[in-house]
């Protein structure tokens, strides 16, 4: 079994125009990370040109597909009964995309059969953890 889970979404990027635009974007879940997921966006899809990520925890997610969570530079909340909105808020502004909601239980129960909640902690690794915070091999 892999230890990582991708998956494709389509994200609609909420802009001033009434028009939102579509974006690829990918969410991934590596079990040797077990607490975070990780979505990122192309760089065509970029106003830097260059491919953007954010990681955030799952319980973050997973709880932003029902009600209102985050307080810091990931936010996710639901919008309707089809979507779930994701605000990532940076210097250079806020960034808003709504995802289907579908999508991102599709993921998040992927996410579960391979790492159940709450038990993240048996996959840490903290010996390698510990190893990169002291700089290499002791």
């Amino acid at each position: 079994m892999s230890s990582v889970i991708e998956q494709s979404v389509q994200a609609r990027m909420v802009a001033s125009a009434p028009r939102m635009e579509t974006l690829p974007a990918l969410l991934s879940y590596d079990r040797q990370y077990p607490f975070a997921v990780r979505m990122a966006f192309p760089a065509p899809a970029t106003l830097e040109g260059t491919e953007v990520s954010w990681e955030f925890s799952r319980e973050l997610l997973t709880t932003g597909v029902d009600s209102p969570a985050g307080q810091g530079d990931v936010r996710v909340r639901p919008f309707g009964y089809e979507r779930t909105v994701l605000e990532f808020h940076a210097p250079e502004g806020i960034a808003m995309v709504h995802v289907r909601t579908e999508e991102l239980r599709l993921f998040l129960q992927r996410a579960q059969e391979l790492v159940p909640l709450g038990d993240e902690h048996r996959y840490l690794d903290l010996e390698r953890g510990l190893t990169d915070l002291l700089g290499g091999p002791c």
